[in-house]
């Protein structure tokens, strides 16, 4: 799905910085992260868990859970700032004009009310219909998402359906008020991989068709090659690289990113061993100094203990790795001191 280069961005983030205070200090869990979304475009996040991602995208949605808050940086949304906007107001916004799916479907539905009675009241808080009027839309809706047999789904409640049937059923609330932006974090991870494959083409054609812009957030690199048009790769709270989702697969400039790619098994290539990444992510209370994959990274330089690298360009995306600053990166270090 071709993306124009010269749209405005309809969400736009900059410097965002999620902190946690606690007993023993304040914890950054997401630390200086920009980005942009346009108009009909799918951005992927990816990443480790703890990585963020998520974190990101309930600061983004208003739904950071206390004592989380946002500490620095701005949301902006068609050209507005959101993220200090009092509860009340967010709360309209957030159904009217930003949608959100989840990973578990049935976190977002009343299991006590039908999902007609659901989508209807949605519906109506947001826009001024009439009752009849907002029940037509809720089946129009739910024959959009491909709910088979609409018209007697309408009256079922949540455990009547499949998992893969409930998620669907979500989309159609996200969709309700027609939003502009649709925050989807996890949302095919508890669906077997046909049922997957569906909910990626669903969302692949709400996009194109109403023109939505899509954050989608996953650990599933596979879901990003088949969904996004660019992605976006987190590591410890910041973006290691962003990018053109072909580019970043095919020919990645972060090590990390190289770490990911080379995870994934190819099925026309035939390998006696896939690429892992020694170590695991810190954590937050063990960030290292400097950049902090240097400690998983076999590649690190001098500089790269000592000094935290910024997205720069690298290739047709952008990349947190001194080996693509201009300057020069720092000598690397001799084998007895990586070791050591």
């Amino acid at each position: 799905m071709a993306v124009a280069s010269n749209n405005p961005p309809l969400l736009d983030v900059r410097n965002l910085r999620v902190e946690f205070p606690t007993r023993r200090g304040t914890l950054v869990a997401v630390d200086d992260v920009s980005f942009d979304i346009a108009p009909g475009e799918v951005l992927g996040v990816v990443g480790e868990s703890g990585a963020g991602k998520s974190l990101t995208g309930n600061a983004i949605i208003g739904l950071l859970e206390p004592p989380g808050r946002i500490a620095g940086g701005e949301i902006r949304l068609e050209g507005r700032r959101i993220d200090n906007l009092p509860y009340e107001e967010m709360r309209k916004i957030r159904g009217a004009r930003i949608g959100a799916i989840f990973q578990d479907p049935l976190t977002s539905l009343n299991p006590l009310y039908s999902v007609g009675r659901q989508l209807v009241e949605t519906i109506r808080t947001h826009l001024p219909v009439s009752m009849p009027e907002a029940r037509t839309r809720a089946l129009d809706l739910l024959k959009e998402v491909g709910i088979p047999g609409a018209e007697s789904r309408l009256d079922h409640y949540p455990h009547q359906f499949s998992g893969g049937m409930r998620q669907r059923v979500v989309i159609a609330l996200a969709l309700c008020a027609g939003p502009r932006l649709i925050v989807a974090d996890e949302p095919t991870t508890a669906l077997d991989v046909s049922i997957q494959a569906q909910i990626i083409a669903l969302l692949k054609r709400l996009c194109r068709e109403h023109g939505t812009a899509v954050m989608l957030v996953t650990h599933d690199m596979g879901v990003i090659a088949e969904t996004a048009d660019r992605v976006a790769v987190m590591y410890a709270g910041r973006i290691a690289e962003i990018g053109p989702v072909r580019d970043v697969v095919k020919n990645a400039k972060h090590p990390y990113t190289k770490g990911l790619m080379g995870s994934i098994p190819n099925l026309g290539v035939r390998t006696e061993r896939l690429t892992q990444i020694d170590g695991a992510m810190p954590r937050l209370t063990e960030i290292p100094a400097g950049c902090a994959f240097n400690p998983r990274c076999a590649g690190r330089g001098s500089r790269c203990l000592s000094e935290r690298p910024d997205l720069m360009p690298a290739g047709t995306g952008r990349a947190a790795c001194w080996l693509h600053d201009r300057g020069g990166v720092g000598r690397p270090l001799a084998k007895e001191t990586i070791d050591a």
